[in-house]
């Protein structure tokens, strides 16, 4: 079997691709473009463990919204399974540069999903993101919820993609699992997330901005959790007459971001200097997901608790970095 991984470089791509090289013999073969969004050295030590980790792992440097070369690579590798993950991050860098999540998050997913169609992948997965239900108050987030108004351009790209899955799945018949992550942290994680920023600012002494003043909660999920959800989701197609399914992947357990700043004081014994702020455009108060879903149709829950994680990043943190 042979399993394409988008966005192999990146944050959750790279652990997932170590997750089922490790435990599984699937061929994964990797795509990424290596761009510079954050540093392409973390990107490239990443591949660099892969590559050593199996020699059932093959990369592939390929820009997703070039559509000629994609197809080329898909009809020489005919896929079984495509775990599309490869996007422009980032809620707050989509207010300054908009341009990049348009043809990153829309036009590269339409060249995969329609690749993957013409290939006809037994199961094709991809990422979305709880930004997509906006301001909603009512909690924990049922995936049933309104999601038509989100509250920035990537959220926008990201419910764009399971509109456009909807329509390949009822279409086409291609099983299609779209993934709302919550918050996904742990070692190797991007420079720009809130955990990278806050420790290197705390070990360097500078300050670190605290939006809403503080009071936002977040579900935070390690990523150790979310590997493992994802190839257990493999198998999971949707039962219903249109083969189309979205699933929350969130922790079910929202941490204060004051709490969240606590535990990686103590675990660096530093106290951080603390710039509080107000909410910032595209910004949401609360996330909380409802999991009840994916417990039903894998019979697994996220099971590492923030301490732990935290505890976990912080250490590859000073190894890696020191």
């Amino acid at each position: 079997m042979k399993i394409l991984v988008t966005g192999c470089a990146g944050f959750i791509g790279f652990h997932l691709c170590n997750y089922i090289l490790s435990n599984s013999k699937f061929s994964v073969y990797g795509i990424d473009n290596l761009n510079t969004y954050y540093d392409i050295t973390l990107k490239k030590n990443r591949l660099k463990l892969l590559k050593k980790k199996s020699n059932k792992f093959k990369f592939y440097k390929i820009d997703i919204t070039k559509f000629s070369v994609l197809k080329k690579n898909f009809n020489k590798n005919k896929y079984d399974y495509v775990i599309h993950l490869a996007a422009q991050a980032g809620v707050r860098y989509s207010i300054e540069n908009p341009e990049t999540y348009i043809k990153n998050n829309i036009l590269g997913f339409f060249n995969i999903i329609e690749l993957s169609r013409k290939i006809n992948v037994k199961h094709f997965i991809y990422a979305s993101t709880s930004s997509v239900y906006g301001s909603t108050k009512k909690y924990p987030l049922k995936e049933s919820f309104n999601s038509d108004q989100p509250l920035s351009l990537y959220a926008a790209t990201k419910k764009s993609n399971e509109v456009i899955a909807h329509s390949y799945s009822n279409i086409y018949e291609i099983p299609t699992t779209g993934i709302r992550f919550f918050t996904v942290y742990g070692p190797f994680g991007r420079p720009d997330m809130s955990l990278f920023k806050f420790t290197k600012s705390i070990l360097e002494n500078k300050k670190i901005n605290l939006y809403n003043f503080g009071n936002h909660y977040r579900d935070f999920t390690n990523v150790e959790d979310v590997s493992k959800i994802i190839f257990k989701l493999l198998t999971k197609k949707s039962k219903s007459a249109i083969p189309y399914q979205i699933i929350n992947v969130g922790n079910d357990n929202p941490t204060h971001l004051k709490k969240f700043v606590s535990i990686i004081e103590d675990n660096l014994g530093k106290k951080a200097i603390i710039k509080l702020l107000p909410l910032q455009m595209g910004d949401i108060f609360k996330t909380h997901a409802n999991i009840e879903k994916l417990k039903s149709l894998i019979r697994y829950k996220p099971k590492v608790k923030i301490a732990e994680g935290i505890k976990k990043f912080i250490l590859w943190y000073k190894d890696y970095y020191k």
